[in-house]
Parts: C-alpha cells; structure tokens; sequence
C-alpha cells in the first residue's frame, strides 16, 4: 500500500467546515439512501435527478423506506415526518448553490460523471466539497474534470444505505485536510464506520467481492454447478447471507460488469477478466432485478433461476 506523507493543505487555511446542506446527484437506488440517512441525520437534501419523475420516485422510495423503519420502531413516526421535510427535489443543479457538500450518485459510467461535474461546479459556491460514490472509478482521475481537485474526495457508500454501516472513504491526490476532515465529520454524524482506502480500482470493498462474483458466474459458466446449487453452497457452506448471483442481481450485472472492467483495465491482471456469460447477461439486457431478469427471473410469484 502506498503511503502518501505529505497531503495538500487547505487553499483557505480554514478548519473543517460545517455541513448543513447536502446536494445529492441521482435519485435511484444509491442516491435515495443516502438522501434517507443524511436527511435522518439532520441534514437539509436537495435531490436531483435527470427528470421531475424520477425524483418523485425516489423521494417515494425514501417514504416507503422509512415507514418500514416506523414499523420496525427503528425510527418514530415523528423522525420520519421531520426528515421528509428535509428533503426537497432539485430539478436543475441551480439549486445547488447554497449547498455545503455535493454527492454524486449517478451511473458507474466514467463519462457520466465527468459530464456532470463539468456542469455542476460552476453553479456551486468555492468551498463547496464535491464527493462521488463510485464504487470503483480512480478518485484522482474524476477529480480532474473539477475545479476543486482539493475539494474532491471518494465517498463509496455500501447498497443499501439506510442498512449497511459501512462507508468508504477514499482521497486523491490533491484531495486536501479540510475535505477529509470535513467529510469524515459528515460520515460519523450518520452513524456510519469509516474504511480509509486508496485510490486503487474497485478500493477495498468491490476489489474482494465483484472478483468472487465473477468467479461465481465462471462456475456458472463452465458447469461447475447452477444458479440454484452456487448460491445455495455459498449460502450454507461459506454462511454468506445472499448467494453470489442473487447478489449480483441486487447490484446490478451492468454494474458488475463495469467493475470488472476496471479491475482487468486498470491492474491489467488476467484473473479480473470479465466472465463472457456475465457479458452476455449484460448485452440481452438481463441486468438483475432492476430490470426483472438476470440470473433469476422475477417476474412472478418468486424468483425463478434462469440457467
């Protein structure tokens, strides 16, 4: 692991900031969940998406999330009314312009990323933080297509949000003390633990995990066992409480795919080479649950395995 000794030091000089309003790009799955859990928390959320449906949706999702919570007496139904009316849609990055920290959440698509932060930073106030959630894209490489490099870091949070208390964090090159510093404060007032990573492809996390997906598609792949039988051994065998192709249906096997590929690019190591099944899924559109079909088939009553 390489260690870096000497970060960049703050343009301002200034301590941490502090966080009040949070921006978050993508209304889907990820950027839901961490609009529920920052809104939560007490932070004030601006949500945005590609459209005002989709932002609709996704503030749905994050009702329908916290009742489940009242239900569960996790949270009271007086938290829940009072973080919903934290929340409020941001159909242009306009609205953006009195928020503290950024969190892009959009697809694992390189391009997409860059693209929005070529359009968002020049809306945003100067010592405003930008993070990304990617969960493999180097940080250092993303943080170039800003104006704030040294206000740019890795904010890689696990799916789905409101449940998992891990959260990533991974700093690049340029990313200086007051970013990290100011971020960190952001993670713990979520309740969250934090994993420091560097800024290698995939990180920590999906740089042990999407190989052993990956693998677990090759055993599909040449034989070895069906959907039915891996996951099932997986489960009861190695005590992981979703088989390794259910899993990759609930991340997505487009994201997977492009997980994958930064992993064989990026190391340029054999043993990350995408699985041509998993390729294959991904070319017919079967991209998981999402869209109702991968490894299984959930367009009736139960999931049914499709190979």
């Amino acid at each position: 692991m390489i260690e870096v000794k000497e970060r960049p030091k703050s343009r301002s000089g200034n301590p941490a900031i502090h966080i009040r309003k949070i921006g978050v790009i993508g209304a889907g799955q990820m950027g839901s969940g961490i609009a529920h859990v920052s809104a939560l928390s007490g932070f004030d959320v601006k949500l945005n998406d590609l459209s005002a449906d989709r932002i609709k949706a996704g503030i749905a999702t994050i009702n329908g999330n916290m009742a489940r919570q009242v239900s569960r007496k996790r949270i009271t139904e007086e938290e829940r009314q009072a973080a919903l009316k934290r929340i409020t849609p941001a159909e242009t990055f306009e609205a953006f312009a009195d928020c503290d920290l950024i969190i892009e959440a959009a697809t694992e698509k390189e391009d997409t990323k860059r693209a929005i932060f070529a359009s968002v930073c020049p809306v945003l106030k100067p010592d405003a933080i930008i993070g990304t959630n990617t969960s493999s894209i180097s940080i250092t490489r993303l943080a170039s297509a800003t104006d704030r490099p040294e206000r740019f870091i890795g904010i890689h949070f696990m799916n789905p949000v409101p449940l998992m208390e891990l959260v990533e964090l991974i700093r690049g090159i340029a990313t200086d003390d007051v970013t990290f510093d100011t971020t960190k404060q952001y993670v713990a007032k979520l309740g969250k633990t934090i994993a420091m990573a560097e800024d290698f492809p995939a990180f920590i996390v999906n740089r042990i995990l999407l190989p052993m997906i990956n693998e677990a598609i090759y055993t599909l792949y040449e034989g070895v066992g069906n959907v039915e039988a891996i996951d099932t051994a997986m489960r009861l065998g190695a005590h992981h409480p979703m088989g390794p192709l259910e899993l990759a249906d609930f991340i997505g096997l487009d994201t997977c795919l492009s997980v994958m590929q930064v992993l064989h690019e990026g190391l340029a190591d054999s043993k990350y080479r995408p699985c041509p099944l998993l390729v294959k899924y991904v070319e017919a559109g079967w991209l998981g649950r999402k869209t109702q079909r991968g490894f299984y088939d959930y367009r009736g009553e139960k999931p049914v395995p499709t190979r």
